[in-house]
């Protein structure tokens, strides 16, 4: 697969300033595609930006992708992430990389190319716990943690299933289905008033907390004065 060959085939490709075997396009007006290629030409790295793009943050993620070869490989998993980057005044601190068949950026276009490019976009360690399989890895990726807004907050790796008896309100099963820290603070707060009720979640290290209302607030079994707080949320889910 020559990677060089197939990129200057895009409509309107242009080098990517200040970084050497990388390039940029623009499909539409409200998309940057940004690829740098590995140095052995053999693999590739793709950042996709939606609406903002930063020049300096492209070029230091693909820069540190590119270093650490980051999902490189047919063996590599769904999501990658390494920690260790940061960037002027974001917030993030890793670079994340999607595998081939979970961006699927070239399906449709090139399949060869596809093939052989990461997904790779900025991130934070909170995210993943690293043993996501493919389904859950397209989930996130695709629908969750919204990878070309730069200007993103954190989207914590966060699993949860509850119950109100009050609002009628709860998950399917057993199993602990994943979802957004917005949704694990709205049905804590209905907790309140609702006895009998609960929330169960989990974070990235697979530790576990179960929240009740039972005349007072109880955490894991323990009696708390006051309600868990979105504060309290983050910093046990690694965010804080």
């Amino acid at each position: 697969m020559n990677i060089e060959e197939a990129v200057a085939g895009i409509e309107a490709v242009q080098d990517e300033p200040g970084l050497p075997m990388a390039w940029r396009w623009s499909p539409m007006p409200r998309f940057v595609f940004s690829l740098a290629m590995d140095h052995d030409g053999h693999w590739a790295y793709q950042m996709n930006s939606l609406d903002v793009h930063d020049d300096g943050l492209t070029r230091a993620v693909l820069a540190f992708a590119r270093q650490h070869q980051l999902g490189r490989g047919r063996d590599a998993r769904p999501l990658t992430v390494l920690p260790g980057f940061s960037y002027g005044a974001y917030r993030f601190d890793s670079v994340a990389a999607a595998s081939p068949a979970v961006h699927g950026f070239h399906h449709g276009r090139n399949e060869a190319l596809n093939e052989v490019v990461s997904a790779v976009f900025p991130a934070f360690q909170c995210e993943f716990r690293g043993d996501e399989t493919f389904e859950e890895a397209v989930l996130r990726f695709k629908r969750m943690l919204r990878p070309t807004v730069v200007s993103r907050l954190p989207v914590p790796y966060l699993r949860m299933r509850y119950e109100n008896r009050r609002t009628g309100g709860g998950s399917i099963g057993t199993s602990r289905g994943f979802t957004t820290h917005e949704v694990l603070l709205r049905e804590l707060v209905l907790l309140e008033g609702a006895a009998g009720s609960f929330v169960e979640f989990e974070n990235l290290h697979g530790e576990m907390w179960r929240v009740q209302w039972d005349g007072s607030w109880l955490v894991n079994g323990q009696a708390q004065d006051v309600g868990p707080s979105e504060e309290w949320v983050m910093t046990v889910l690694g965010c804080l």
